[in-house]
């Protein structure tokens, strides 16, 4: 889930062709796809000493063998549970494949995605990986709308890049073709994400501008943004890029919702570390650009029909 203002007006491009890409993909491996969080059958992350990147880890974690993260699993494609239930997504294939790099098991554990952070302040998590866009803001442990301290910060790890789209009821679209004709309307959206912070800031545009005032419903979850919408309790939603496709192509069977209007570049996906734990850091960022250049990224995203959103090399702090 993205968060940042910074980059609001910055870039705007429309990929509604990719819809149907990702909804393909996701609706395949609805039924394909197994648990991406156990460790693979070959033991490639059971044994830690023959993996390349082992040595990189913290001890600690080598000796347990595993990584606890944090996620939101209510973002389909990004990380979700399938109908048997179990956890699967563009993460949670990234992780399998880190895993294999650094030795151990990636163990995902569901929250709200306004706790994550906390999550790893309270080292109730290792890293918290969930579609959470890599800011400055984050980076510095500062509340995005009063500008105060309110923490620590965390060091993110980059590995994707993604917009954010509006989306309505199908056949319903309420006129909306930009952020500026939300004034007057109702958007439903997941607390703490660059939605939500997008919100407010148009929010306080259209008061500025002297238009009718835009009401915003926060949610814990997105999906409860979604039924919110689908009962007419609100206009619009707001998600990332991938998100909305895929809930536009999947939802109903694709007859609940459009996408409307041109998406709105955000930035990267960034895996989230304490800032005590360099070198934890350090060895995820191996394990990215390792899953880069050997082709295994790649294959991960275009099984998920999310190439837009692909990077070519796995900074640190890379966002703005």
């Amino acid at each position: 889930m993205t968060a940042s203002t910074t980059r609001r007006t910055t870039g705007l491009r429309s990929r509604t062709a990719a819809v149907g890409a990702i909804a393909v993909a996701g609706a395949l491996l609805l039924t394909a796809c197994g648990d991406q969080t156990k460790k693979d059958s070959g033991s490639d992350t059971a044994k830690t000493s023959s993996a390349p990147l082992a040595d990189k880890l913290p001890a600690s974690i080598r000796d347990k063998g595993v990584i606890n993260v944090g996620s939101d699993i209510a973002y389909a494609p990004v990380e979700y549970k399938d109908n048997a239930g179990k956890v699967v997504g563009i993460d949670p294939d990234i992780a399998v494949a880190m895993g294999k790099q650094l030795g151990v098991e990636f163990k995902f554990e569901n929250a709200t995605f306004d706790t994550l952070i906390g999550g790893l302040a309270s080292k109730r998590y290792d890293i918290a990986m969930s579609a959470m866009t890599d800011t400055k803001d984050r980076q510095e442990g500062v509340d995005s709308e009063s500008g105060k301290k309110v923490g620590s910060g965390v060091d993110f790890v980059d590995y994707f890049t993604a917009g954010v789209s509006l989306y309505t009821n199908k056949g319903d679209d309420q006129g909306i073709k930009t952020w500026d004709d939300l004034c007057g309307k109702t958007i439903a959206v997941q607390r703490n994400t660059f939605s939500h912070d997008l919100a407010k800031d148009q929010a306080k545009k259209c008061t500025k501008d002297g238009k009718k005032a835009l009401k915003i419903e926060d949610f814990a979850t997105n999906p409860e943004a979604e039924t919110r919408m689908r009962s007419k309790g609100a206009d619009v939603v707001s998600a990332d890029y991938p998100v909305a496709a895929y809930s536009v192509k999947t939802s109903g069977g694709g007859n609940y919702f459009e996408i409307v209007g041109d998406q709105v570049e955000a930035g990267p996906y960034g895996i989230a570390v304490a800032k005590e734990n360099t070198e934890l850091r350090d060895a995820l960022q191996a394990a990215v650009q390792a899953i880069i250049d050997n082709g295994e990224y790649e294959k991960i995203i275009k099984k998920w029909g999310v190439e837009d959103g692909a990077i070519t090399e796995a900074k640190v702090n890379g966002g703005s």
